[in-house]
This record gives structure tokens, sequence and C-alpha cells, in this order.
């Protein structure tokens, strides 16, 4: 079990974004590539009204499952963290049904890692917007933000789900699958 720490930073395109992790410092630790994740609650919405969040990972060949807590109060989104990878993605889902967890939302973003100053930074297009995702300690965080030429004010602790959402809501429309087909 981890503490997760992280902020978001929205960007009007993904070179502005890819330029200021670059100029800052950041090395590019992993390629760009499409992630797709699947979020599942019980019919009751257990888990989403506690805050929590049951996640299945599909990046490239590789599938995460993750569970979050609620967040903690902080300047930074804090929460409980669990994490490990398995074989597919197809018999994951499979038992999750088995278990009357029901997928409530798809999301898509491709993404892009760095290394900056003891943080992971990424470039994420979504599509929705550019954001700049820095995961790191508070204090690391701060910093790299403030290395990007942003502050506090600048910090979005939104999940994507939710930013999606929002989104949605302010063209009048709804949708569970933020996909680049589907936005």
């Amino acid at each position: 079990m981890a503490l997760e720490q992280e902020i978001k930073l929205a960007f009007g395109s993904v070179e502005a974004a890819r330029q200021a992790v670059i100029a800052a410092g950041g090395r590019l630790d992993v390629s760009r590539r499409l992630i797709e994740d699947r979020l599942f609650d019980t019919p009751e919405e257990r888990l989403r009204s506690a805050g929590c969040a049951f996640r299945i990972r599909r990046d490239g060949p590789n599938t995460l499952v993750t569970f979050k807590g609620p967040a903690e109060p902080s300047a930074v989104k804090s929460r409980e963290e669990i994490e490990t990878s398995i074989g597919g993605a197809e018999a994951i889902e499979a038992l999750f049904a088995r278990l009357g967890l029901q997928q409530w939302f798809r999301g898509q973003k491709y993404r892009e890692e760095y290394r900056l100053a003891g943080a992971v930074v990424t470039v994420d297009e979504t599509p929705i917007g550019i954001y700049v995702e820095i995961e790191a300690d508070e204090p690391t965080i701060h910093r790299v933000a403030a290395l990007l030429g942003r502050s506090r004010q600048d910090y979005r602790l939104e999940s994507y789900p939710r930013l999606f959402f929002e989104w949605c809501a302010a063209r009048g429309f709804s949708s569970s699958e933020m996909t680049f087909d589907h936005a």
C-alpha cells in the first residue's frame, strides 16, 4: 500500500506541455502510448459514494488493477493506492462481473512519462484537453510545478472522470465514455 500524491496542470496544447517539461529539465522515461482505464463499482455505487475507485488499466501489453482510497485533506491530491499487474484484462473484467461489479466509466488518454527533479511527470492528451500530471511527495510537487511556471492556483485535484463529467455538463450532454471516438 502506498500514498499517491499528485496534481494536474492544464495546458493549451501537447506541444506547450511537452516543451514546458523539457525546458524544466524533464527527461523522457516512457514514450507516448494509448492508455485505457475502466472504472468499476457496485450497483449501489458503494465505492464512489465513499470517494474510492477500482480500476482496470490497459497500458499497451500491461494490465494493472488499482484501488484508490478516499482523498485526504491536502494542497495536493493525496490518497491510498494499491496497485498490481495481472495477466489479462478480459479475465479480470469477467471476474469483476461475477463479483457484481459494473463498469461505470471508460476513459482513454495518450500518455508519455518524464522524470523531473524526483517526480514522475506525465503529459496526458485526453479527449477533453491536455494535462501535465505531477506525482511525487507534496514538497516535490510544489517544486516541480514552480519549475513548470505554475503555482497552487493552477492545481487541478479532480480525477479524469470528474473533469470529463464537468466538461460534458458544460456542453449539455452526458456520457460515461471519455474516448477519442466519443468526445
